[in-house]
């Protein structure tokens, strides 16, 4: 009767209380080793705090019994990923895409037994049509050519690179790794926004982005400056440079590099002062409209000495992608290339609400994109590099037969190197020392290791682009057409994406539909 006129956090007082006075009788008995009275002691320190704290009313309702609400709660990622998700589950890739690139950075077994664990019934289910005469693709010829009439360096390009992650995000074992992969299988590793670090510098070629920051060729102030970009754009390693306008995961929104995380050698490498908080305006400074920034193209391809220039950007308000596009024709001036990024891109650190409800998908960018440069005449001008969840053969294949002429990839390029979706990016304690400057977590990641899966995946994945698209009828990038892609858009019809995207501006191929009535 007395315990159940007590409330819940009296009772674990009562009990507490009443385990602490029993445990020192014991021990001044002889009964029990002092040593253990720092179980109750503990307990009873837990119990104060929680009482008196006032920020978690389940702990202070619930003393001590209310920890194990927070202490499953930071497990559950964990608990959720290694015991109860399915293969197709996992997001943002579901553990069948994690699988297959482990598979193929290991360079080992890449055969999936029994069956497919997709519904192709679901209504956005994607496939290929197969053709009864298969073609040989051979991967070797598996690049682009970036540099148009404008450009004096033109650059032969894989058509699968290792996306835009800066060093400062990732670790310095990570970043060379990646760098060195790309040596191995010779392809471009893109800096990211935070500058050309020691550890870009392995021998692989790079794709110098440049933000809104100006990182590495920046003056105390801030603005673009030109005397430090001509140095770096200049440096052989360095085969091409992106202007970025926007990212898929965070488009217009800025960035902090807070003061903690400024080291003198990251500040090196930034050009700024170490030990202070920098930020990465929303917009660029060096222009205002797309005159001046196509005119600030033509700067850095000047200052380059010819070197290919484009700029990366998710896209957003299409009028103001377009009105770039007119200002080509009106100024005459060019860029080799446009990255389109998409909203599913990734990031280390983001706000919800820019991460799941900012920018156009990579598939609708990119046909859009494609679309208006066609439109005015600068299609075969300007290369289009895509970006976004881009990790099979099939992924690159889908990307192509909607516009692009090669493809990013930086999770993928991640899970190469070990990455376990941990989602801990923008805590600084990603376990696998990937996205992290712990030197006690980066220092386990082994760079002649990592590299090598790195380059494994890389090839491994064009060889299954190959056997991909040959199977279609294909026998090289530039073949695939989007009449033998198809999309279910409802229980009864699969549609190909030549008569979903492509019919109201060309025509590509004859409205084809397959229907099950």
């Amino acid at each position: 009767m007395f315990l159940k006129k007590l409330a819940v956090h009296q009772i674990i007082w009562v009990a507490t209380i009443s385990f602490l006075v029993i445990s020192c009788v014991l021990a001044y008995l002889g009964d029990l080793n002092y040593f253990f009275l720092i179980i109750p002691l503990f307990l009873m320190l837990f119990l104060v705090q929680d009482t008196f704290q006032a920020s978690h009313t389940i702990k202070k309702n619930y003393p001590i019994v209310g920890r194990f609400r927070y202490l499953l709660e930071s497990f559950r990622p964990e608990i959720r990923q290694y015991f109860f998700e399915g293969e197709l589950d996992g997001k943002p890739f579901n553990r069948r895409q994690r699988s297959i690139v482990y598979q193929r950075a290991k360079n080992v077994k890449q055969t999936i037994s029994f069956g497919m664990q997709d519904d192709p019934n679901r209504i956005g289910y994607e496939w290929a049509a197969h053709s009864i005469y298969p073609k040989r693709a051979d991967k070797q010829f598996f690049r682009t050519t970036v540099g148009n009439e404008q450009c004096l360096q033109p650059y032969s390009a894989s058509i699968y690179n290792i996306s835009a992650m800066s060093y400062g995000a990732l670790s310095k074992t990570a970043i060379s790794s990646l760098n060195k992969g790309a040596q191995i299988g010779e392809f471009a590793h893109n800096t990211g926004e935070g500058g050309i670090s020691d550890f870009h510098l392995e021998g692989g070629d790079l794709i110098w982005q440049i933000g809104t920051g100006y990182f590495g060729c920046r003056n105390d102030d801030g603005s673009f400056s030109d005397e430090l970009y001509a140095e770096k754009a200049n440096y052989p390693q360095v085969k091409m440079i992106e202007l970025k306008l926007s990212q898929g995961a965070k488009p217009g929104h800025g960035g902090l590099l807070p003061g903690e995380k400024n080291t003198p050698e990251i500040a090196k490498i930034r050009n700024i002062k170490p030990h202070i908080a920098v930020h990465s305006p929303a917009g660029h400074t060096a222009f205002t409209n797309s005159v001046e920034l196509l005119q600030f193209l033509q700067k850095m391809r000047t200052l380059s000495k010819g070197k290919p220039v484009g700029f990366k950007i998710c896209i957003g308000r299409q009028d103001e992608f377009i009105d770039i596009i007119k200002a080509m024709k009106n100024t005459g001036i060019v860029p080799d290339f446009i990255t389109i990024d998409g909203a599913e891109g990734g990031t280390g650190a983001a706000p919800l609400e820019f991460i799941d409800y900012m920018g156009m998908a990579m598939a609708d960018g990119v046909i859009f994109a494609s679309k208006v440069l066609k439109e005015y005449g600068l299609r075969d001008q300007i290369k289009i590099m895509a970006s976004g969840k881009i990790i099979t053969g099939f992924d690159i294949a889908k990307a192509i037969s909607l516009g692009a002429d090669a493809c990013y990839s930086a999770r993928g390029m991640m899970f190469a190197l070990g990455c376990i979706q941990a989602l801990q990016c923008d805590s600084g304690k990603c376990p696998v020392g990937i996205a992290t400057q712990d030197q006690k977590l980066y220092k386990g990641l082994d760079i002649t290791d990592k590299s090598v899966r790195v380059a494994h995946f890389h090839n491994n994945t064009l060889k299954a682009f190959a056997e991909f698209i040959g199977a279609c009828g294909f026998d090289s990038p530039k073949a695939i057409t989007p009449n033998v892609f198809y999309r279910r858009i409802d229980h009864k019809t699969n549609e190909s994406f030549a008569s979903l995207f492509f019919n109201d501006v060309e025509n590509i191929a004859k409205k084809e539909k397959i229907n099950l009535n």
